[in-house]
């Protein structure tokens, strides 16, 4: 199957009519396995403030799995670091490449012979990203026009999923004093600092901090703060 522009644009694009959040994640992992030569999808989300990725499902021939126990720094990963720096879609044929250096978790529990990550963009910023460590047979490599196909697969997915599906509940914003002390944690204040700076007592501002957490729908505050860097709320 040659894969065009189109093609892609026409699949993706049917995503955009499912509402529920788990169906859309789960329908665009299908389309991933259906258009490209591989047989596992492990989908992630991606936290640019810790450069942490954190599973979220996985879909292969034996269906659908949760993979929420996975967490990994992806500095020590370099395929995965690679593709999220360059925001293309990368490949590997040793296991030595993906691994060094390497405490990925489901590099124990599943065969690894050949690695593919393809991070799901939204303009400039990387929100999560799909890694594949299964291919159809007779699948030795992957050539630049298919890394390419994945590439643009990852940006028109990252479209797609940056009304908040990656991140569940993320449906309110946040007040004027939450994106302050959101802001100032980005800079790496502590909070005596800004409690001192804004003139307000280091509970409010724990308050501040754990209400623009509920509202991001996010789990602590680096992942709130990555969250408005992907909406462009806090720019880099």
């Amino acid at each position: 199957m040659v894969l065009t522009s189109f093609t892609l644009q026409e699949r993706v694009r049917n995503l955009e009519s499912l509402s529920n959040q788990k169906e859309k994640l789960f329908e665009m992992l299908k389309v991933y396995l259906e258009l490209f030569p591989v047989s596992d999808a492990f989908l992630f989300r991606y936290s640019p403030l810790e450069h942490l990725g954190e599973g979220i499902i996985a879909l292969s021939s034996s269906g659908l799995v949760h993979i929420g126990d996975i967490r990994d720094d992806i500095q020590t990963i370099p395929l995965i670091y690679a593709a999220i720096r360059d925001r293309k879609a990368k490949f590997s044929t040793g296991i030595e490449y993906f691994l060094k250096h390497s405490s990925c978790k489901f590099s124990g529990r599943f065969p690894i012979n050949s690695s593919a990550v393809v991070p799901l963009c939204f303009g400039s910023v990387v929100i999560g990203y799909i890694c594949t460590t299964q291919f159809e047979k007779g699948t030795i490599m992957m050539d630049d026009q298919m890394l390419s196909s994945l590439t643009l697969f990852g940006k028109l997915a990252g479209k797609v999923l940056d009304d908040s599906t990656i991140v569940e509940g993320s449906t309110s914003l946040i007040s004027k004093r939450e994106l302050e002390v959101m802001k100032r944690i980005a800079r790496g204040e502590s909070t005596k600092e800004m409690a001192s700076y804004m003139g307000i007592g280091e509970v409010t501002v724990k308050q501040y901090v754990k209400s623009a957490i509920n509202k991001l729908g996010a789990q602590n505050r680096a992942h709130a703060v990555a969250e408005l860097f992907r909406r462009g709320i806090i720019k880099l």
